[in-house]
């Protein structure tokens, strides 16, 4: 018997975006769920032009060795 595979729905959190933002700039930190928060954005395809753009910043801080991995 086999199992069919179900797509996976991911919905993002309105704000959440913002909300990591603002919480790795307060910390230096980017957490686990912080990750998990952005994967799920990357794959929203409702993200706005902003939105993408902090995600961008982000990662490029985490590049950089400006925010740390947690």
């Amino acid at each position: 018997m086999f199992l069919e595979a179900m797509p996976i729905q991911l919905q993002l959190i309105p704000g959440a975006v913002a909300e990591i933002h603002a919480s790795t700039a307060e910390t230096g930190v980017l957490t686990l769920a912080d990750r998990y928060g952005l994967m799920a954005a990357v794959m929203d395809e409702s993200l706005t032009e902003e939105e993408r753009r902090t995600i961008d910043r982000l990662l490029k801080a985490v590049q950089r060795g400006q925010v740390k991995l947690h």
